[in-house]
């Protein structure tokens, strides 16, 4: 998944996954085959805001792009936890200028 720079794609879903401090891991979906965006070193690599994936991605062809974001709180405030605290929601790949 490192050679999707600057190259077009047909990519079927393309899920940010939101972490804590301004960490966002790329998952895409091509041809069926899902992976981690990673970095010439074959490390995920790590966007610092929504912009720099929409600027990554913006010449491919996206099907379905969403953010995800798996929220520790229900145990944070000591309630039992839940099998999954995971919220999806739509992610706009228009460029906003």
């Amino acid at each position: 998944m490192a050679k999707l720079a600057r190259k077009k794609h047909h990519i079927e879903r393309l899920e940010v996954q939101s972490f804590e401090m301004n960490v966002y891991l790329v998952k895409v979906t091509i041809a069926g085959e899902s992976g981690f965006v990673t970095d010439k070193n074959d490390s995920p690599m790590r966007f610092h805001n929504s912009q720099m994936v929409r600027d990554m991605f913006e010449h491919c062809n996206i099907d379905n792009a969403v953010m995800t974001h798996d929220s520790p709180y229900d145990e944070m405030i000591g309630n039992p936890m839940k099998k999954s605290d995971l919220t999806e929601m739509p992610f706009s790949m228009d460029q906003p200028y």
